[in-house]
């Protein structure tokens, strides 16, 4: 259902279709309307997202990204440009809360079943954005030029010596040195000021994808099926201006949250700003312990966890990725005939909570140092987390199910 339009807009319209992009992706797009607390996230990380870009680039206007000058300009930026410390502390912020909002936006779909059909492209974007993101913070996680920040990415980038064969050359590929340097901190800089852009299509194409298939909800259960006579889901209502007052609560309230730690507590006891990265990088002098940024951390406790084979670290590489690349595969492994866990039996329920929990207890394990015992549960709740994958096509397909109403419930 569309009107003509008329004046300005008019003009507009027919220069470029404003209007109907509007009604189509807003104002005429129909929703579940039975969308709950969990479906505030991915709002949430497009937020925060705008946030991370906006603060970013009045960063670059005062950063210089050598060796000499890195630290001393983070220094600058936050004790004499205008404003420079809340900008600073804004964006530092906004990288641990962009992904808080991504992991719980992504828990989401896979408590309702977000990835199955017709929606498995929809999540492969999903996690492209996802390993994008990771590629963004750790390009960005060198830049302040701090001992944590060095000899961190020092720890990652020699990752990849560990690839069998090639592995000294591409870790020197990486560097663009034979250490971490100038060129590493230039090519670093450099990426991650294009990386969010490139997030920012990528979401777009996301939104696309999503308005095409439609929503997701609770139930699990497909709104187009059920329409009227004039081809309107029963159980959907206008996104706008429903769904974006519900939204407009929920920055308001993330606002606040957001600002308390800006304000309060932006360091958050060393998780989201480490205390050896207000000290500038030496490269003669490695830290007491050595940890990622914690939303790395989990992946970083697989790799620990994997015993070295023949003196390389390799095998624990192959776990750390394929950690992340197995997602992609989830919309097959899923046998399930039904989507929501509310109508899933009890073993997809257990499994999923394992899951969160091992992801969870992984991520405290990967700031820890490794002990005997550490390594052990690491170990543990790495088989956990991949068993939660591997055996989804068995105990999916197996479990009793409850049966799925016609329509959307509360």
């Amino acid at each position: 259902m569309s009107t003509e339009t008329t004046g300005f807009l008019g003009w507009v319209d027919k220069r470029f279709p404003l209007t109907k992009v509007w009604n189509e992706h807003l104002a005429q797009y129909y929703a579940p309307k039975n969308f709950n607390f969990w479906y505030y996230f991915g709002s949430l990380a497009l937020l925060v997202l705008v946030i991370q870009i906006l603060t970013g680039i009045w960063l670059a206007m005062n950063y210089k990204p050598s060796a000499a000058d890195a630290f001393a300009s983070v220094e600058y930026i936050m004790r004499d440009v205008d404003w420079g410390w809340l900008i600073r502390y804004m964006h530092s912020t906004g990288a641990s809360f962009f992904f808080i909002a991504v992991y719980l936006h992504m828990f989401r779909a896979l408590m309702y079943g977000s990835y199955r059909q017709p929606r498995e492209l929809l999540w492969i974007i999903g996690v492209i954005i996802y390993l994008a993101m990771m590629a963004t913070a750790f390009f960005g996680y060198l830049l302040p030029w701090g001992q944590m920040s060095y000899w961190g990415a020092q720890v990652i980038v020699n990752l990849f010596a560990a690839v069998p064969g090639i592995g000294e050359d591409l870790s020197t590929w990486v560097r663009g040195d034979y250490v971490i340097s100038d060129a590493t901190l230039n090519r670093f800089f450099a990426f991650h000021f294009l990386l969010p852009f490139v997030l920012a299509a990528l979401v777009f194409v996301h939104i696309v994808a999503l308005h095409k298939v439609g929503s997701n909800n609770p139930d699990g259960i497909e709104i187009k099926a059920n329409k009227d006579e004039n081809g309107i889901p029963r159980d959907g209502i206008p996104f706008h201006p429903y769904y974006t007052v519900k939204d407009i609560v929920g920055v308001t309230v993330f606002l606040a949250v957001f600002s308390a730690v800006v304000f309060f507590a932006p360091a958050m006891g060393g998780l989201f700003l480490e205390a050896p990265n207000f000290i500038p990088a030496n490269p003669l002098k490695t830290p007491e312990h050595i940890a990622p940024v914690w939303y790395f951390t989990p992946f970083y406790a697989m790799l620990r966890a994997v015993p070295p084979m023949f003196g390389s670290q390799f095998p624990g590489v192959v776990v750390m990725f394929a950690a992340i690349l197995i997602m992609f595969f989830l919309p097959w492994l899923d046998r399930s005939p039904v989507k929501s866990v509310r109508y899933k039996g009890p073993i997809f329920k257990v499994a999923l909570a394992i899951f969160a929990v091992s992801f969870v207890v992984l991520g405290y394990l990967g700031l820890l140092s490794a002990t005997p015992m550490r390594t052990l549960a690491a170990q543990i709740f790495t088989t956990l987390y991949f068993a939660f994958f591997l055996l989804m096509p068995f105990y999916s397909k197996m479990e009793k199910t409850k049966p799925v109403p016609e329509r959307v419930t509360k």
